[in-house]
């Protein structure tokens, strides 16, 4: 059995990676996969639609970005947004209003939705999965993951379709 090698959080925030960047996970540093061209396709269009949002509301997003949700836990979402005030640092300990991940070719199910319920445990108000190659949408909420025809914030009377994300 291959042994665990943990290292310090010190030495993960001081470390640049080649290719993706990892999580770091209970002392783990966890890889990534790599998106593919419809993640990619995704991920560009949502980050440019919160961005022109943004010029309308006090909303700040984030791509691929570190965050810190916990103590010894640090992930990488593949779109936060934030709400109000920009967020602070390197490495943001603020929770955002919305997270989205994006599914990747090689993504295990039960990884992500232990990244998604983790999101939800820390506080993220709106937690969206993006499945590409099936052009699927789920929020993930106090029930679980439930397929939606678009994203929603009520807050701001926002509506995404699927038909503008994928």
């Amino acid at each position: 059995m291959a042994t665990k090698i943990q290292v310090p959080v010190e030495d993960y925030l001081r470390t640049s990676f080649a290719g993706p960047d990892r999580e770091y996970l209970d002392g783990e540093i966890v890889e990534r996969n790599v998106g593919s061209n419809p993640h990619s396709k995704a991920q560009g269009r949502l980050t440019g639609y919160f961005y022109n949002l943004g010029s309308q509301f006090p909303l700040h997003v984030r791509p691929e970005i570190r965050m810190r949700v916990g103590d010894q836990r640090y992930r990488i979402a593949d779109l936060a947004v934030y709400e109000g005030k920009e967020p602070q640092g390197t490495v943001p300990a603020e929770t955002p209003l919305v997270v989205i991940e994006i599914l990747s070719p090689d993504d295990r199910m039960s990884e992500t939705l232990n990244k998604l319920s983790e999101y939800r445990a820390w506080g993220v108000r709106h937690v969206w999965l993006v499945d590409p190659d099936t052009r699927s949408l789920y929020r993930y909420g106090d029930s679980g993951l439930s397929e939606t025809d678009a994203f929603q914030l009520s807050e701001f009377e926002v509506r995404i379709a699927v038909t503008g994300i994928c």
